[in-house]
């Protein structure tokens, strides 16, 4: 899995493949504890180390644990990279479509058999052997463009399999099984993080949730470990930054884009997250991939 992945990563940063699906991540250098985004997904790693922080958690994934996120989650996370080398990794968009598919598919007692609702939105396991074989042959199709098409997607399908009968596959079926109130709440997540540029209300999403703003405020955090307006302000500071990087706009413009009417009340929210001002953070994001090639994608 190193070799394949030091030979299509020659950059650092999150790349994307031939597979829309999946993406590569080099990482030179370890990195301290600094803001990131995931979308939901499944990580493995080949060598080197991560650590995440979400409000009181803490977990590890490395080329022994893999990761898995459920919902579009905001957390902390710092790099750790070996003396053998850089980080190495790779993610896999969890596609809803796929997994509905496979349940279907499974027959009942090679589902996991206890899903409450109450799956933990991101946690690390161990990887086995299976899901280590597959990963190793999607690697060697994204070497090739016909096999890439071809096979890409299939391993693509089959890793999702063997996450779904693993210790995480709980978390995956209830993406699709989940009723009530954990449903209402991945509602509201993925409401506010397509339609982060508008102007949402707390209010007005307790309403569309059925909910109390308190209620709201309560199972938002069980899920998320923050309350929806840090959400909200999280998604819109990454997104804005990532365009700063990524296509050189000023601070005003990229706040703009993202929904702040205040570029003040930007730049003060983006320290306080980010640590540094919109400026010397759009610096370090470029110097730490190369002043000539900035990160594809707002995650760590």
């Amino acid at each position: 899995m190193v070799e394949l992945l030091e030979r299509l990563t020659s950059l650092e940063g999150m790349r994307p493949t031939t597979l829309d699906a999946v993406k590569l991540l080099r990482v030179n250098r370890s990195c301290s504890r600094i803001p990131v985004l995931y979308e939901p997904c499944i990580v493995i790693v080949a060598q080197g180390r991560k650590r995440g922080y979400l409000g009181d958690q803490t977990f590890t994934y490395d080329a022994h644990n893999y990761l898995v996120l459920t919902v579009p989650l905001p957390f902390e996370c710092e790099t750790q990279v070996d003396t053998d080398g850089p980080f190495l990794g790779l993610t896999i968009r969890i596609e809803l479509s796929v997994l509905s598919e496979l349940m279907m598919q499974m027959e009942t007692r090679t589902c996991p058999t206890h899903v409450d609702g109450r799956e933990p939105s991101v946690s690390a396991t161990p990887l086995n052997a299976m899901l280590s074989d597959a990963t190793v042959r999607l690697l060697e199709s994204l070497s090739s463009p016909a096999d890439a098409k071809v096979l890409g997607p299939q391993i693509v399908r089959e890793i999702t399999y063997r996450v779904l009968c693993g210790r995480r596959g709980g978390a995956l079926q209830a993406l699709l099984l989940v009723d009530g109130t954990r449903a209402q709440i991945l509602h509201i997540l993925h409401r506010i993080h397509s339609d982060y540029v508008c102007s949402l209300d707390v209010a007005d999403l307790a309403d569309e949730a059925g909910m109390s703003v308190s209620a709201l405020h309560h199972h938002f955090k069980e899920v998320t470990a923050t309350s929806p307006l840090r959400y909200l302000k999280t998604i819109r500071l990454h997104k804005a930054r990532m365009l700063m990087v990524q296509e050189g706009m000023g601070a005003s413009i990229a706040a703009e884009r993202v929904g702040y009417e205040s570029p003040s009340q930007f730049s003060r929210e983006f320290k306080r997250l980010f640590g540094a001002p919109p400026v010397d953070e759009t610096q370090r994001v470029r110097a730490m991939f190369g002043a000539k090639q900035s990160p594809t994608a707002q995650v760590g």
